[in-house]
C-alpha cells in the first residue's frame, strides 16, 4: 500500500503532466529527489515527460516561492531594458505551496513580485517536515546513507546498521508551532484539506530567551552567531530577500562590515531579521540552508510574536489586507515614537 506521500506524489505528477499538456502552464516548479540522503532540490519541470520526475516528502523543506519571480521572468520574450512589455498574456507557472509558502506569495503578490494571472498555486496542507539535524543528532556517530519514509516511521540506515525512529519526534521546530499547515490560497489542491492547529505557546523557543536576564540574552545571541561564516545562504533561500542591492552588499555608504567579526555578523542578522519583520512566515529554510545549524529563526519569530501583539496581524494570511509596516492609523502602538512623560514635558 502506498504511503501518503507517495500517493501524493503521483497526484503532483499528474497534476503537472495535465498542465504543461494542456499548455496552461509553461513551467511547472517542484521537488526532484537530491543527491545526497535526506535532501530533495527545487526543480521546474517545463514539458509533461520531465513531470515524473517530481517528488514530495517530508525533506521538502526549501521554499519554492522563493524562485517565483525569476521563473516568470525567465519565461518572458527577450526584450531590453527600454522596450515596451509584450502585448496579450505572459506565460504562466504553477508551484507547489503549503501553507506558509502560500504565505510568502500572497506577500510577494503584495509587494508587486508578482502577477496573481500568471501563477497557478497547487496547494497542498503539510503534515510537518522532517528536520535532518535531528536525524543526525540521533546517530552522532554514523554515516546516514539512506532514510526511508512511511507514514508514521523512518528508517535510517548506514554501514553496519539501520533503526526505524519515529518520525514525529523529527519534525522541524517551525512546524511544530505552525498554526496554519493549510494554504491560503490555491487553485488546485493535492490530498486533503489541513486542519488549524491549536497551540497555546506558540512561540516557546522565543519566551525562553526572552524570560533570561538582559546578560544571559546576550551571551547566547553571541554563542548561537558566533560559527556564522557569512555564506548568506539564508538570505539566499529567503523568498522575502529580493532587493536588487542587498544593504550587506552596498557600499556607498557601506552599512555592514563584511567580515567575520562579531560585531559585522551580528549586525546582519539582526538587520536582516527586521527586514522581515511583519513579512516573515516562519518557513524555516534559512535554518534549513544553515551550514553551521544556527538557529537564526529566533530573531524572526520574536518579530513575528511582536506584531502579532502589536497589529493583530500574521504576515500572508489575509491575501487583501496591507502589510502591517506599510500602513498608518492613529490607534497604533506608538510608544516607541514618544513617550507619555517626553510628551507632557514637551507640553503635547
Amino acid at each position: 500500500m502506498p504511503t501518503i506521500n507517495e500517493t501524493i506524489t503521483q497526484e503532483i505528477r499528474a497534476k503537472a503532466k495535465e498542465l504543461l499538456e494542456s499548455k496552461e502552464v509553461a513551467a511547472f516548479l517542484g521537488f526532484c529527489q537530491g543527491s545526497l540522503p535526506m535532501t530533495t532540490r527545487p526543480f521546474v519541470a517545463r514539458s509533461p515527460e520531465e513531470a515524473d520526475k517530481l517528488v514530495w516528502n517530508s525533506f521538502c523543506v526549501l521554499n519554492p516561492a522563493n524562485y517565483l519571480p525569476e521563473l516568470l521572468k525567465s519565461l518572458e520574450p527577450p526584450r531590453g531594458p527600454r522596450d515596451p512589455a509584450p502585448e496579450g498574456p505572459l506565460p504562466k507557472a504553477a508551484l507547489l505551496a503549503t501553507g506558509c509558502w502560500s504565505r510568502n506569495i500572497a506577500i510577494q503578490i503584495k509587494e508587486n513580485q508578482l502577477d496573481r494571472d500568471r501563477v497557478v498555486i497547487v496547494g497542498i496542507a503539510s503534515r510537518g517536515m522532517v528536520d535532518q539535524r535531528k536525524i543526525r543528532a540521533r546517530f552522532p556517530d554514523q554515516e546516514i546513507l539512506k532514510v526511508e519514509e512511511q507514514d508514521h516511521k523512518l528508517k535510517v540506515s548506514g554501514q553496519n546498521f539501520e533503526e526505524e525512529i519515529n518520525r514525529w519526534d523529527m519534525v522541524r521546530g517551525n512546524c511544530l508551532t505552525c498554526l496554519h499547515p493549510d494554504p491560503v490560497m490555491l487553485d488546485v489542491r493535492i490530498g486533503a484539506a489541513g486542519q488549524e492547529r491549536k497551540n497555546d505557546t506558540p512561540f516557546q523557543q522565543v519566551d525562553e530567551i526572552k524570560n533570561k536576564s538582559t546578560d544571559e540574552r546576550w551571551q547566547w545571541f553571541q554563542d548561537e552567531f558566533a560559527s556564522c561564516i557569512r555564506c548568506y545562504a539564508c538570505r539566499n533561500a529567503c523568498p522575502l530577500c529580493y532587493c536588487d542591492t542587498c544593504f550587506v552588499d552596498d557600499s556607498k555608504p557601506q552599512w555592514v562590515g563584511k567580515s567575520i567579526d562579531p560585531v559585522d555578523t551580528g549586525l546582519f542578522h539582526i538587520l536582516r531579521a527586521y527586514h522581515c519583520a511583519g513579512r516573515c512566515t516562519d518557513c524555516g529554510a534559512c535554518e534549513s540552508v544553515c551550514p553551521m545549524d544556527i538557529n537564526m529563526r529566533i530573531l524572526t519569530k520574536k518579530l513575528s510574536m511582536d506584531v502579532l501583539a502589536l497589529y493583530g496581524s500574521e504576515a500572508g494570511m489575509d491575501p487583501e489586507a496591507p502589510l502591517p509596516l506599510s500602513t498608518y492609523k492613529t490607534d497604533d502602538p506608538q510608544d516607541f515614537i514618544l513617550s507619555e512623560s517626553g510628551a507632557a514635558k514637551e507640553g503635547i
